[in-house]
């Protein structure tokens, strides 16, 4: 089944490119998802669905990481990137300038 992730033909991507394709396009699935989940959750007002969509929520949170896993190692270089701006205090922007350096 042919999908417009690919912005060149895909018969002359390598299958490594084509693999990063696709879990590009699954954490991009996932963030929508967490998203769609987020507005969901904050207009329910049923308590036990209202539950029952953060859990689901969290299912999509723990995806998002595991495909954010796999691209980091497979590019060293947005590993080492990450490394300064995640799980860190003080200001994100200032963060991302030093990650540029």
């Amino acid at each position: 089944m042919p999908t417009d992730q690919y912005h060149e033909p895909a018969h002359e991507l390598s299958d490594s490119t084509r693999t990063f394709a696709r879990m590009i396009t699954g954490l991009i699935e996932e963030a929508e998802a967490i998203s769609w989940y987020e507005q969901r959750i904050s207009v329910e007002k049923d308590a036990e669905a209202k539950a029952i969509m953060k859990n689901a929520q969290n299912e999509e949170f723990k995806h998002f990481g595991m495909d954010l896993e796999f691209l980091l190692r497979k590019k060293p270089a947005w590993r080492e990137m990450m490394k300064i701006i995640l799980f860190t205090e003080g200001d994100i922007v200032a963060k991302g300038e030093e990650a540029e350096d």
